[in-house]
């Protein structure tokens, strides 16, 4: 089966929840006329202590179904621990395997590059799951952004950060006491960057900026995701015919629909103003 590429087609984007909601803001900020899927899969997060090979299979599998089911015509990898435990590359040669040829965008190099950009001392940090840290996928997307130049980075992971987002708590005395447990290798390393290697971080970056000090620039890697995935649409020619036209936004959730409207409206914003479900395997 291979699938019939329409330019008009939406930009399919899939997170293990909320934290993909910041590069869906980012996209849709970014190109307000193009059509969004969204499967934030709620009935199997967090992803972050899950067996990468658990994890591989879900990604293949939310993947899949954005262009089969929904027509996408380009897959963002909106989370941190997915993109490390099977690479963008690999997904996307994966589809085309079976007959879906679409490009796969993933969040982790782009957030690398931001980082080697922002740095003014070399001594930079990243933060994520304990399945992103420990595939030392930012390691290797670290060393490609650096291109050997002499720049020092300091890996953290951070568990229990998701859970509280996905609890609605981004603020108050637990939060920040798990914060400054976590983030105490990044403090005694003077890092003058952080990456927030982890979709779900920005929404504790006031917490996560007080235990660091606000001389350290916080990087998320949404906004970049943003850029490349419009850069590749734009040199592959596939974006949007009607560029007057504002968008459509679909979000589905695998697990308590009714908790991702309420959550999510708050993180995203007016735009998710209805939730489906998303049953695999249709």
């Amino acid at each position: 089966m291979s699938n019939k590429f329409d330019i008009n087609g939406p930009i399919g984007i899939f997170d293990s929840g909320f934290g993909g909601l910041t590069v869906a803001r980012a996209v849709i900020d970014l190109l307000p006329n193009e059509d969004i899927v969204y499967i934030g899969d709620t009935g199997r997060y967090p992803y972050g202590d899950k067996d990468p090979n658990d994890v591989r299979g879900y990604a293949r599998e939310l993947a899949s179904s954005l262009v089969r089911d929904y027509n996408a015509k380009a897959i963002v990898v909106a989370c941190n621990t997915a993109a490390a435990a099977l690479p963008v590359h690999e997904l996307e040669a994966e589809l085309a395997a079976d007959g879906l040829h679409v490009p796969v965008i993933g969040v982790i190099d782009p957030g690398a590059q931001s980082l080697v950009r922002a740095t003014r001392t070399g001594t930079v940090g990243v933060i994520g799951t304990i399945g992103t840290i420990g595939s030392g996928a930012y390691d290797l997307a670290f060393a490609r952004a650096s291109l050997g130049a002499p720049v020092k980075l300091i890996s953290a992971a951070c568990p229990g950060f998701v859970e509280f987002v996905e609890r609605g708590r981004t603020s108050g005395p637990e939060v920040t006491l798990l914060a400054q447990r976590m983030l105490a290798p990044i403090v005694e390393a003077k890092v003058d960057a952080l990456l927030l290697g982890c979709t779900h971080y920005p929404y504790l970056s006031r917490v996560i900026s007080d235990v660091v000090g606000l001389d350290v620039t916080l990087v998320s890697s949404a906004d970049e995701t943003a850029f490349a995935l419009r850069d590749q649409l734009e040199n592959q020619h596939m974006l949007k015919s009607d560029s007057r036209s504002s968008g459509q936004h679909v979000f589905l959730s695998s697990g308590d629909v009714s908790w991702f409207k309420a959550l999510g409206t708050r993180l995203l914003g007016p735009e998710l103003s209805n939730v489906d479900i998303w049953n695999k395997g249709n």
